[in-house]
């Protein structure tokens, strides 16, 4: 995740976060769009754009004008400006990494990228989040305040807990779009996501859009989510059915090249790891990678097993093997075998051929489970071949690590 400022059409400074994949070459490049008077810092926000990239779709998520760490006032800003902002944004991307195939927009965000998918040729896929029908549903929030904006000018409202100047411009911009008659022209694939008890926008606004839009489209029932999607895990859950949904919109030969099989086979493995990214790596090993990271508890993003986690699945995986090769070659009426790995540190004094009982030492148990129809004696050999299996001969064995410094 690296921050970004990109310019505007009006020529403000706006800033964003663009979240890349770890795991290889981003697939597609998306935008997303916060709420109103959200940030781009807010958590559906935060979580959807993560779980995307850990599929690797790269997401650009930034601040409308006047808001969070934008330049601007909100109060001279309006709709057709988040829109604006919107365009810009993907000028910022094309110009510096692809244009974007895909836009999702949360909430009042979810009816701007209805809007800016219209002018955007480069956009495959919409996705709108628990989003209005049309832009004017934002009035219902601020009732008691219109009739004093329409008679001075502006007035100050309460919207999340935060107050805002709203102007007069504003509301009539907002009065004057007119989303859902467009949406019969619209040309990329639709996915509608709402909750069904959603207490700010009723799923009565997703039904609209949905019916107004040409197929293809879709839509996904976020279950029992609120409506700003504050549990991480509903948010999570969005960008993991956004990505997979999308599969089928995007460039095909660009999902293809991210499992980057057909690239130079590697010997042993590599990891490369970005400071942005905390512990989060991209692990390549022969034709194949994939991430590693440290659990949230550790500070990491938990978006794929950590180092200990690798190492108790490198002894469980050649267990396996070494046992079914070995069951294979003698005939033995094995179905399957399955091994898991924990590892743990212990006190010394409590191993019982340890050299030494001081200080702590690591422990790896291992509980292997084989299924067929074997004898004690035929188990109790498969479990001495598993001591065999080259991994734990390795672990177990006189093993140096030689570090070289790259010079580059």
């Amino acid at each position: 995740m690296s921050e970004i400022k990109f310019t505007n059409r009006q020529g403000l400074e706006l800033a964003g976060n663009l979240d890349l994949p770890v795991s290889g070459p981003p697939r597609a490049f998306a935008l997303f769009a916060h709420c109103f008077s959200c940030t781009r810092r807010i958590r559906a926000a935060f979580y959807i754009s993560r779980a995307m990239a850990a599929q690797g779709i790269a997401v650009l998520r930034f601040d409308f004008t006047g808001l969070g760490e934008s330049d601007g006032n909100l109060a001279d800003s309006n709709f057709s400006a988040n829109i604006d902002d919107l365009l810009s944004a993907a000028d910022w991307l094309t110009e510096n990494y692809r244009a974007p195939e895909l836009l999702v927009g949360h909430s009042l965000g979810g009816t701007a990228v209805l809007a800016a998918a219209m002018q955007l040729e480069s956009c495959r896929a919409v996705v709108t989040i628990n989003a209005p029908a049309e832009a004017k549903h934002v009035l219902h929030h601020m009732q008691d305040e219109l009739a004093i904006i329409e008679r001075d000018g502006s007035a100050r409202v309460n919207l999340g807990g935060r107050p805002f100047r709203i102007t007069r411009e504003f509301i009539e911009d907002i009065r004057s779009q007119e989303i859902l008659p467009q949406l019969a022209l619209m040309k990329p694939s639709l996915l509608v996501m709402h909750t069904p008890v959603d207490n700010i926008v009723s799923i009565d606004n997703a039904q609209a859009i949905f019916i107004a839009a040409k197929h293809p489209k879709s839509f996904i029932s976020l279950n029992q989510a609120d409506h700003l999607l504050s549990n991480s895990r509903d948010a999570q859950y969005a960008g993991q059915v956004i990505v997979s949904w999308a599969n089928l919109y995007l460039d095909k030969a660009d999902f293809a090249n991210v499992s980057d099989n057909s690239a130079e086979e590697i010997e042993g493995a590599i990891v490369n790891g970005r400071l942005v990214d905390g512990f989060t790596c991209r692990v390549r090993a022969g034709r194949h990678h994939w991430i590693a990271d440290e659990p949230e508890a550790m500070k990491g993003q938990d978006l794929g097993p950590d180092p200990y986690a690798h190492l108790c699945a490198a002894l469980a995986g050649c267990t396996v093997m070494t046992l079914n090769l070995y069951a294979r070659h003698k005939a033995l009426p094995v179905t399957e075998v399955e091994a898991h790995v924990r590892h743990q540190r212990i006190h010394a004094k409590d191993c019982e051929d340890c050299d030494s009982p001081e200080g702590m030492i690591d422990q790896l148990d291992r509980t292997i489970r084989i299924m067929g129809d074997l004898d004690d004696k035929q188990r109790q050999r498969m479990l001495e071949i598993a001591n065999r299996c080259p991994v734990h001969q390795t672990l177990t064995g006189k093993m140096r690590v030689i570090s070289i410094l790259d010079p580059l």
